[in-house]
């Protein structure tokens, strides 16, 4: 029987966050929301789309910036409401330019921040 995006467990505005990684490496790059219309999407086409909370539309990843995010693997966790994307990453994750959304660490109580912006091509 092929999955249904409607059998996960989506928060009270219909969305699930999806967490994505490097396939190669297990790098945490970013963090995002996906409706079940993103879900189908992203499992159809290979091409990881998400829901833009700000914008209240589909947000096909790398679509302005070019830095896309192809589907290698996608799970479910145990309680079906939050996802682990496993994605081969063209570019930086971040829009703030850095390979990783995570770029910033508490460290003795003050904020570290742990990679520059990525040097533009």
């Amino acid at each position: 029987m092929p999955f249904d995006p409607a059998s996960l467990t989506y928060d009270e505005h219909g969305l699930i966050p999806a967490i994505a990684q490097d396939h190669a490496t297990g790098e945490v790059l970013m963090m995002a929301w996906m409706n079940a219309e993103a879900v189908a999407r992203t499992l159809e086409t290979g091409r990881v789309t998400y829901y833009s909370r700000s914008r209240g539309k589909l947000w096909l990843k790398g679509e302005t910036s070019g830095h896309t995010q192809t589907l290698r693997d996608f799970r479910v966790d145990c309680d079906s409401d939050t996802l682990l994307l496993l994605i081969e990453q063209v570019g930086p994750a971040c829009h703030t330019n850095r390979r990783s959304c995570f770029y910033t660490a508490i460290r003795d109580g003050e904020p570290v921040e742990l990679m520059r912006p990525m040097e533009e091509s």
